[in-house]
């Protein structure tokens, strides 16, 4: 895709989700950590309802979780699944805090991907929202909504992350992995996308392809064949 055509459907997006933004409730940027943490496989809102429990009880940071001990971080995250693997990865990436860190959440890709349980994703997320440096998170939205429009080709999510970053503008990444999101939630839905209802049909690879097959009869396919 040229660089003209995605900066038209850039457009398109700001003017649809001018306001699209993280749906994560959270204070600090230790808090944000977690909160991305405890979001895999699970929705924005039952996050936001288990750290309502969880923030206030660690309000001093890293240290404060260590000093709650696992088991009792276990039970408060439980509704957020996979509770023992992220009550387990959250645990150890607080000892690292505190020991590598001085209990603070580091600002560079590097440090970032040095805590247990945190992946490009998570990394890219926290540069980009927490301390404002052009990043590019890309998860299963952005990812499905990307490929389908044409933005990028690869099917692995790190290579979708450079194909956005060379084809747009650093400025706008972290808005575009947030529109993009909001996108694949209400529009381009992983089963039974609402392409009759979708802004961006006129840019829409997937769209043009699958329009394409359905416009095909019964005779042409046999012509095909």
């Amino acid at each position: 895709m040229t660089q003209y055509k995605a900066l038209q459907i850039m457009r398109l997006m700001e003017a649809n989700y001018p306001q699209a933004q993280t749906a994560l409730q959270y204070n600090s940027i230790f808090e944000l950590l977690l909160a991305v943490m405890l979001s895999a496989q699970t929705t924005d809102r039952q996050v936001n309802d288990t750290t309502a429990v969880l923030f206030p009880l660690v309000r001093e940071g890293p240290q404060a979780v260590l000093a709650m001990g696992q088991e009792h971080l276990e039970k408060l995250i439980r509704s957020c699944g996979l509770y023992r693997q992220k009550s387990h990865q959250i645990f150890k990436t607080c000892g690292i805090l505190i020991e590598k860190f001085g209990g603070e959440v580091p600002g560079n890709l590097k440090d970032l991907l040095s805590l247990v349980g945190v992946g490009r994703k998570t990394a890219n997320i926290i540069l980009g929202t927490a301390f404002g440096i052009p990043a590019f998170a890309v998860d299963t939205h952005v990812m499905r909504v990307s490929r389908r429009l044409g933005l990028a080709v690869s099917e692995k999510l790190s290579g979708i992350e450079a194909e956005l970053c060379a084809l747009l503008p650093p400025a706008c990444w972290m808005e575009t992995h947030h529109r993009l999101i909001a996108h694949g939630r209400r529009i381009c839905r992983a089963r039974h996308p609402k392409c009759a209802a979708c802004f961006l049909e006129d840019f829409c690879r997937f769209y043009a392809e699958n329009r394409l097959i359905d416009t095909i009869g019964p005779a042409d396919k046999a012509k095909e064949v």
